[in-house]
């Protein structure tokens, strides 16, 4: 049975029960190997303190989420640019190893989807000029197509790696399976992208039914994604990174004890 170091905490995953505090010393006390939190988590207690936490925990940090939202304001405005150097920094303070970006939707009003595509790619080329200096990955997240219109216009590994390509060092991508499983390209993708481009792996799983599209993420195992074989498909690139859960879940296990949703997380180990 593979063993719990394997695993990172995301921290939506007990979003609902625990602050970082508590998610730091959750993660461990059952034994998992990294962390990754979200901004507003680690805004209650500091970057300095979080890193010097997670630090004398013994914990990796496999990413900070999240950076991104390009295209809020109907441009790619100075205060989305402001706060995604922000969020290079508080991912630089607490050693983590890419910030995962979740690009943006629509613009405000706006049916044109290239337009989005545009205000992105403008956006992440400003980002990752800091990124780079900071000496801080980035990391696009491709968001299921369900969410292009409010939260990612980059739907497919393929589209983010595109970006990639034409961005050039410095950027990867953060394969998500629950917004990514359905892909048909998905290996082929994760090949293309190799080791040094696929910089973050998140695992959960595809409830069917699902009751809702954002909340309603399930455990691993208990769903419909072929979760060895994708992860089978990730090793080939000799990726080296932790398998960072995030489940999104407020009828389930956002109720649930969170020692129990963890010591669920290391038992589900086994069929990851």
């Amino acid at each position: 049975m593979p063993s719990a170091k394997v695993m990172s905490l995301n921290t939506a995953t007990v979003r609902e029960q625990w602050n970082l505090r508590q998610c730091i010393e959750g993660a461990a006390r059952h034994g998992l190997g990294g962390i990754a939190p979200w901004r507003d988590k680690l805004a209650e207690l500091g970057a300095k303190e979080a890193a010097r936490m997670i630090a004398d925990n013994g914990l990796a940090v496999t990413g900070l989420c999240r950076g991104g939202m390009f295209t809020r304001d109907g441009k790619v405005s100075q205060a989305a640019l402001d706060d995604n150097k922000s969020a290079v920094d508080e991912a630089v303070t607490i050693g983590a190893a890419c910030l995962v970006m979740v690009v943006g939707g629509l613009e405000p009003g706006s049916k044109d989807l290239g337009s989005a595509h545009r205000f992105v790619e403008e956006g992440l080329a400003k980002t990752l000029d800091y990124a780079r200096a900071a000496g801080m990955p980035v990391a696009i997240e491709p968001l299921h197509p369900m969410y292009a219109a409010d939260r990612a216009c980059v739907s497919t590994m393929r589209q983010a790696l595109d970006i990639c390509d034409r961005l050039g060092p410095g950027i990867g991508v953060a394969c998500d399976v629950y917004h990514t499983w359905w892909d048909f390209e998905l290996e082929a993708q994760i090949a293309r992208a190799g080791k040094d481009r696929l910089m973050a792996y998140h695992v959960c799983d595809w409830l069917v039914p699902t009751t809702d599209l954002l909340l309603d993420r399930g455990m691993m195992g208990d769903g419909v994604i072929d979760l060895p074989r994708i992860r089978s498909w990730v090793e080939k690139t000799s990726f080296t990174g932790l398998q960072e859960v995030e489940i999104f879940s407020a009828q389930n296990w956002w109720k649930r004890d969170p020692d129990e949703v963890l010591a669920t997380i290391v038992e589900r180990a086994a069929i990851c």
